[in-house]
């Protein structure tokens, strides 16, 4: 079964809440990755407003030329739960 995001709301700052077609929820915390990356093309999420405006389609999408794969954000959102 191949991972995707079937739920996403914005939640505070830099954080969204996601449902996952595993049936997990959570809320992702993507500002200590937005703000330490060096990687040019995620520095416009920086602008709490290009951040806020996202969509959806399997993974979360910022103008049709960010998106962040939905293993990344699952890893992310879980990365300090110890039953996984």
């Amino acid at each position: 079964m191949m991972l995707s995001i079937t739920k996403a709301k914005y939640s505070t700052e830099y954080k969204i809440y996601l449902e996952f077609s595993d049936g997990k929820n959570g809320n992702v915390d993507l500002e200590k990755y937005i703000f330490s990356t060096k990687l040019k093309f995620i520095q416009p999420l920086r602008d709490i407003n290009i951040f806020q405006q996202f969509t959806l389609d399997y993974t979360l999408i910022w103008s049709d030329e960010i998106d962040l794969a939905p293993e990344f954000l699952y890893f992310k959102t879980f990365e300090n739960d110890k039953s996984l």
